[in-house]
């Protein structure tokens, strides 16, 4: 069984989903390991050993490639490990495999990074800082308005005519639109494909994964785990 140390966040629900759509199911297959991010649980020595850089998720498959066991960090990696596990998800042909991987490349380097600062000035930060405000704000915009152009073009999905891990790494970042300040009609393509991302049974179940144990409101405690000192702390 696939051991996925988590929480329910978009980087957590992008392998919850890739393993759902690969057919193997939470509880049979694979199992989801809580790690509390705020409350501390990511600088546990136990899950940094797995996870150097304190981060979810992170995986342990006991069958690895060489049919010996692999841990493994950072869920773009883990979204490619899987592809080659079950052969799905992921063009078989050179050109269509950098083509999506060009895209899961820009969802790790750029949405998720920008989102997330995004996300922080606008609702965490303990001070309204109007130049962070809106200069996320404004590059939110401006990666919406990239996978915008791109749907527009391929008429189906991120990078091509299929759905692969690009899709499944971009959409639970999307699902936060509203704190990102994105209004979803200047999107008309994105937000089509969006809504077909988001009826996909898999999906519906991957990102629904952990979400009983997260709190709706983040506690001073919380922020202090996630943004504050104890980040920097050497270990």
């Amino acid at each position: 069984m696939i051991d996925v140390y988590s929480w329910a966040t978009p980087n957590g629900h992008k392998v919850h989903i890739m393993l759902e759509e690969c057919g193997q199911r939470e509880g049979r297959d694979w199992r989801a390991i809580p790690v509390n991010i705020g409350s501390g649980e990511q600088f546990a020595a136990d899950f940094l050993r797995i996870s150097p850089n304190n981060k979810i998720p992170a995986m342990v498959d006991p069958h690895g490639p060489d049919g010996k066991p692999i841990e493994l960090f950072e869920s773009g990696a883990m979204l490619v490990y899987l592809a080659s596990k079950f052969g799905r998800f992921m063009p078989r042909g050179d050109r269509a495999k950098f083509e999506v991987l060009q895209w899961l490349m820009f969802q790790m380097g750029g949405v998720g990074p920008m989102l997330g600062q995004a996300h922080h000035f606008r609702i965490y930060a303990p001070e309204k800082i109007d130049y962070a405000y809106n200069r996320y704000s404004n590059e939110a915009k401006r990666l919406y308005g990239v996978m915008d152009k791109q749907i527009a073009r391929t008429g189906h999905y991120i990078a091509g005519k299929q759905y692969t891990i690009a899709d499944m790494a971009i959409f639970p970042w999307l699902r936060s639109w509203q704190n990102q300040g994105i209004d979803w009609a200047d999107y008309p393509a994105l937000k089509d494909w969006f809504d077909r991302i988001a009826e996909r049974p898999a999906v519906q179940r991957g990102v629904q994964v952990l979400t009983h144990l997260r709190k709706p409101l983040m506690d001073d405690k919380a922020k202090e785990a996630l943004f504050g000192a104890t980040q920097y702390e050497k270990r």
